[in-house]
Parts: structure tokens; C-alpha cells; sequence
């Protein structure tokens, strides 16, 4: 059997996940893609990498997610380590999508804060499915006999 290094794993578990593996600094400048964040948003590694996380955040939503952004460089925590985070992403032809996706605080050898790793998943389907669900549930609420 042919041996696996360790970084030859990390790198291939990385770079070969479906989900979309994004590393950005603590200026919120993209340092990693993987092929999951190429599949997802349609943005290559090369177009992505040394752009801006804006590159898919909705505009509307821009000022609130670099409010959280630098309050988590600035504190070292996010509840998003644990919790899922529920997000409109933008694909490169101007589709929008919902997300969810976790946080992980990356540091240096020295403990400082590098930056964030964001895990995201499409869960356009699932969302869109939930939405139906709801409507169909309030227009049987609207016909039911009162109580």
C-alpha cells in the first residue's frame, strides 16, 4: 500500500471535499479555494484567491457580515464554530443561493489570529422545498374551521 503523508492527506481532504472550503485572512482576503468553492459559486481558484470575500456576499448584506467579521478577528470567538450559519451566497453569474456553513478561528504558530475557514454547503434545494412546505401550511391554515 502506497503511504499517505500527513500534509498529502490534509491537502487532498481540503482540496477534493464537495463542500466549499474558503480560508480568508484577517482582512477577509481569499488565501484558500478548494474545488467545493470553484463547484459551488463558479468562481475558479485563480479569479477567487486575492479577491475580497465580497466577491459572493449580496451587497445587502455586506455591512452586517464584515460587522461580525472583524468582531470575530477582533475576539478570537465565533458561536458559529458549533452553530450553523444560514447566508444568501452569490455565484459568479449573479445567481443567488442559500448556504449554510460553520466558522473555524485559524492561528499561528504564536496563537495570534490569521484568519477564519469558512465550510459552506448549498442548501438552495432543501430551502426552496421549506418555503413550499410553509406556504402550503398557511393556506391550509387560512381555510381551516376556526378553533
Amino acid at each position: 500500500m502506497t503511504q499517505l503523508g500527513d500534509q498529502e492527506l490534509y491537502r487532498q481532504l481540503v482540496q477534493n471535499c464537495n463542500d466549499a472550503i474558503i480560508f480568508s485572512d484577517r482582512e477577509g482576503v481569499i488565501r484558500l479555494w478548494n474545488k467545493g468553492a470553484e463547484e459551488m459559486l463558479g468562481f475558479s481558484a485563480e479569479e477567487a484567491l486575492g479577491q475580497s470575500l465580497d466577491i459572493f456576499i449580496p451587497e445587502n448584506q455586506r455591512a452586517r457580515h464584515w460587522e461580525g467579521y472583524f468582531r470575530v478577528m477582533e475576539t478570537g470567538s465565533t458561536r458559529y464554530a458549533k452553530e450553523l450559519l444560514a447566508a444568501p451566497a452569490l455565484r459568479k453569474d449573479g445567481t443567488r443561493i442559500s448556504t449554510e456553513f460553520s466558522m473555524t478561528i485559524i492561528r499561528d504558530t504564536e496563537g495570534n489570529i490569521a484568519g477564519t475557514v469558512a465550510v459552506m454547503r448549498d442548501v438552495s434545494v432543501r430551502w426552496q422545498k421549506e418555503k413550499a412546505l410553509r406556504a402550503r401550511l398557511a393556506e391550509l391554515e387560512k381555510g381551516a374551521p376556526p378553533a
